[in-house]
């Protein structure tokens, strides 16, 4: 690829606005951002698992989630591998479909909903109540109900209030709802703020430093209907290394041993959540889950040991890991706008068939994204590109600072990587725009939507006038 035609000067401003570096071949697919079954066919297009991206934008539309199915399920499975012995629970708010809830049921996983319209869509899927767990920090009676209703397998009591309303529930029912309490350990998860969820100052569980968790822990053991099995604690999302699990595992187990001492009872479970990282632009380095199930079990191991514990348990939950790189999403082209900028800086706004409707990462966490030009080879030189939405609102940015070949013109397709997890389960209707299908492409290269576009009698249906 040649090199960018501006001279030392540019190179210098770039560095300055914090663009990435020029890559020496946008052709070259960065390794670990794009789904396994993503290649290049010899005309330069993008194919997923041999069909082309181009044909699947004429049969399904644009924008639309390709979701590559085999890579889905060879996840899932490296993550039922690695915690062989353990519990791993697929974490339904990074994405949920009827077919997504089967594929976690088929391989051997169990699953966790934080709503009550979670949880009918996995009884509609045919999901085994017992191997789903029930979390929220604002669970109505309704939702608890329901709950109790199907035997979920656990319920995550996050505040004092749930713990009473449990009580009056499961009051004169006869059976005992098996629980967790969340603990907020007091981790600085090295994420952003807003995913970041067990510093002490946010809605989440019960404090371990102020002792509400024990108080918490009391509460369940009080109530009759209540069967405490263990404590389940979440540092945050998008996280590289295990350094505040080892911190939050110490917390959690500490506080395992405080229980035993007081109420006499060895909790059998720890959960420590999920929030493992993914790979959105080259660079990014995630653990497998293999050596992610190593080091956490090591570290449990190590601090049951150390508090002279019976070995808890362990359960995780992976989201974001499972579906986040398997999805792609492919937008339309609609204009092109090269604008010169102050201090010599030259950048090329492109504008796409959707945005912060269908991912609203970019204005939310101010999230990085691969791009690449999916329809076509070019020779054209790289230029730096911002790619945009068609929304009414400057932030509506898809991809902030992205290297596209300077001949990107209307009608193109563009691939944005790793859009599986929180892109759909957010997206939304505004400006009126339909939320994008889920096309699945199965390792033969067949394809079938899984969520079919949105119509506009969709948006009205509920317009009462």
């Amino acid at each position: 690829m040649p090199a960018h035609p501006a001279g030392p000067r540019h190179a210098e401003v770039l560095h300055e606005a914090g663009a990435p570096p020029v890559p020496s071949d946008l052709a070259a697919l960065a390794p670990g951002v794009w789904s396994a079954g993503l290649s290049r066919d010899a005309d330069g297009s993008l194919a997923l698992r041999g069909t082309p991206l181009a044909a699947l934008g004429r049969a399904y539309g644009t924008p639309a989630l390709l979701l590559d199915e085999a890579d889905v399920r060879a996840r899932m499975s490296a993550w039922r591998e690695a915690f062989a012995g353990a519990d791993v629970y697929y974490a339904g708010k990074a994405f949920l479909c009827l077919a997504m809830a089967r594929w976690v049921a088929e391989e051997g996983l169990g699953l966790d909903v934080c709503t009550g319209g979670e949880l009918e869509l996995a009884v509609r899927a045919g999901f085994d109540p017992a191997r789903i767990t029930m979390h929220g920090n604002n669970k109505s009676d309704a939702e608890l109900a329901r709950a109790l209703e199907l035997e979920v397998g656990r319920i995550v009591v996050d505040s004092s209030d749930e713990i009473e309303r449990l009580a009056m529930l499961t009051a004169g029912s006869g059976r005992r709802q098996r629980v967790l309490v969340r603990a907020t350990v007091g981790v600085e998860a090295h994420t952003h703020e807003f995913v970041a969820t067990a510093h002490e100052d946010q809605k989440f569980g019960f404090s371990v430093s102020s002792g509400s968790a024990e108080q918490a822990v009391a509460a369940v053991l009080a109530v009759p209907g209540l069967e405490l099995v263990g404590i389940h604690s979440h540092i945050g999302s998008q996280i590289f290394d295990t350094s505040a699990f080892e911190v939050s595992a110490h917390r959690v187990l500490d506080l395992l041993a405080r229980i035993r001492d007081v109420h006499g009872l060895a909790l059998p479970e720890v959960d420590l959540g999920g929030g493992l990282g993914i790979a959105y632009v080259a660079g990014d380095d995630p653990m497998t889950p293999a050596q992610i199930a190593t080091r956490l079990r090591s570290i449990v191991e190590r601090e049951a040991a150390g508090h002279s514990l019976p070995l808890p348990r362990l359960t995780v939950e992976p989201g974001r890991a499972v579906i986040g790189p398997a999805v792609l999403t492919l937008y339309e082209v609609g204009t092109v706008k090269p604008l010169d900028l102050d201090g010599g800086l030259r950048r090329t706004y492109v504008s796409v068939d959707g945005g912060m409707s269908d991912n609203v990462r970019t204005a939310l966490y101010d999230a990085d994204y691969t791009c690449t030009l999916a329809n076509r080879a070019s020779d054209a030189a790289p230029t730096l590109t911002r790619v945009v939405g068609k929304h009414c609102e400057s932030g509506d940015i898809v991809v902030r600072d992205a290297w596209l070949p300077a001949d990107v013109r209307p009608g193109d397709l563009l691939a944005v990587a790793a859009t599986g997890a929180y892109c759909r389960s957010m997206a939304s209707n505004y400006n009126f725009l339909p939320r994008p299908p889920v096309v699945s492409v199965a390792a033969d290269g067949s394809h079938r939507l899984l969520v079919r576009r949105e119509t506009t009698d969709d948006l009205l249906a509920t317009d009462l006038g």
